[in-house]
C-alpha cells in the first residue's frame, strides 16, 4: 500500500503487534465497550420517555462494564499504535483515534460517577455526557476504519481473498488465487 505523507511515498504493511490466534486483539475487544456504551445511551433515551428506573439502572451497570472493556481494549490499541512507523499518516490518525477514545471513556466515567448516588434516576447531564461520548465514539470508530481499510494498519502482508486460514501457520503472501482479483478496481 502506498501512503503519501510528507514529501515521500512509502510502502508499508503494518501487522498488528498484539495478536491472538493469528488476529489482532484490539478489534476483537472493541465491540464489547462500543456495544455496552451504545446500548446504555439508548436505554437512557428510553428511560426519559418511560421513566422506567430499571432501564436507567441497567444503563449504569452497562456503563461500568463498557468502561472496563474500553480500558482493556485501549491497552492493546496502544501496543499496536506503538508499532506504527513514525512520521506516517497512520501514526497521526492512530493518535487522534486513541485520544478520541480516551475522551469517550472519560465522559462515561464522569457520567457513571454522577449516576452513582441514584442509578435508577440519572440526571440529564449524566445522560448527555453519554450521548456526547457516543458521537465522539462514532468519529473515533471512523478513524479506526481509516487505519485498517485505508492505511492497512493491522492487515497481514499479502492479504487476499484466497489467503490460507490464519491458524494454518502459512503466510498470506504468495498464493494469490484465481478469485483474488474479483471486485478489485485497478489504479490508473
Amino acid at each position: 500500500m502506498h501512503q503519501q505523507w510528507g514529501k515521500s511515498t512509502v510502502l508499508h504493511w503494518m501487522r498488528a503487534k498484539a495478536r491472538l490466534l493469528g488476529h489482532p486483539i484490539h478489534p476483537m475487544l472493541i465491540v464489547f465497550p462500543l456495544g455496552l456504551l451504545t446500548v446504555a445511551a439508548i436505554f437512557d433515551i428510553i428511560y426519559i420517555s418511560t421513566h422506567n428506573g430499571h432501564l436507567a439502572d441497567l444503563s449504569y451497570w452497562m456503563i461500568a462494564s463498557g468502561i472496563i472493556g474500553g480500558l482493556i481494549a485501549a491497552v492493546f490499541g496502544l501496543i499496536d499504535w506503538l508499532g506504527i512507523p513514525e512520521s506516517t499518516r497512520a501514526k497521526h490518525i492512530g493518535l487522534i483515534h486513541g485520544l478520541s477514545n480516551v475522551v469517550v471513556v472519560i465522559l462515561f466515567i464522569v457520567s457513571w460517577f454522577m449516576r452513582r448516588p441514584n442509578p435508577a434516576a440519572p440526571g440529564m447531564t449524566a445522560m448527555m455526557l453519554g450521548w456526547i461520548g457516543i458521537v465522539i465514539a462514532l468519529f473515533a470508530g471512523w478513524l479506526g476504519g481509516e487505519l485498517v481499510y485505508r492505511l492497512n494498519v493491522g492487515v497481514d502482508r499479502g492479504a487476499n481473498l484466497d489467503a490460507p486460514n490464519s491458524l494454518s501457520g502459512r503466510a498470506a503472501i504468495g498464493g494469490l488465487g484465481r478469485r483474488s482479483t474479483r471486485g478489485v478496481m485497478r489504479a490508473r
